[in-house]
């Protein structure tokens, strides 16, 4: 499937704007690509008890859940202005367990596949059956 790479960072900076970062005034967008060829996002929703905060990776992916599943194949992140984010440890995993190593995500220096951006990836093959 080809990744509109244009389209998903029009599509992160829209829900960036949706963002609630009262606290830190650092409003964070994210678009996906779904296998299915849906677009979805997350934006950050801020908590006065800082650690509740969700980051809008774990937003988008509460949207993939709630709209169907499937995987994504592709992701992009932005702050305020619209440059591209990368995502902490918590969404690179949160990543990874939804579109596994050859998810593509978007960094200054193009995409990347998730296996390079988490290395050694721990996933649901990891635990016993």
């Amino acid at each position: 499937m080809e990744i509109n790479w244009q389209e998903l960072h029009d599509e992160a900076k829209r829900v960036m704007k949706l963002s609630y970062s009262p606290y830190s005034k650092f409003p964070v967008g994210v678009a996906g690509l779904v296998s299915d060829g849906r677009i979805i996002g997350g934006c950050n929703v801020e908590n006065a008890s800082y650690g509740l905060t969700l980051c809008a990776e774990c937003s988008m992916i509460s949207n993939l859940a709630m709209t169907g599943g499937g995987r994504i194949i592709a992701a992009l992140c932005v702050d305020g202005n619209g440059n591209y984010l990368s995502p902490c440890g918590r969404c690179r995993q949160l990543l990874f367990e939804h579109g596994g190593p050859n998810l593509q995500l978007m960094t200054p220096d193009g995409p990347q596949p998730m296996s390079l951006m988490l290395p050694w990836g721990f996933g649901p093959e990891d635990l016993p059956k």
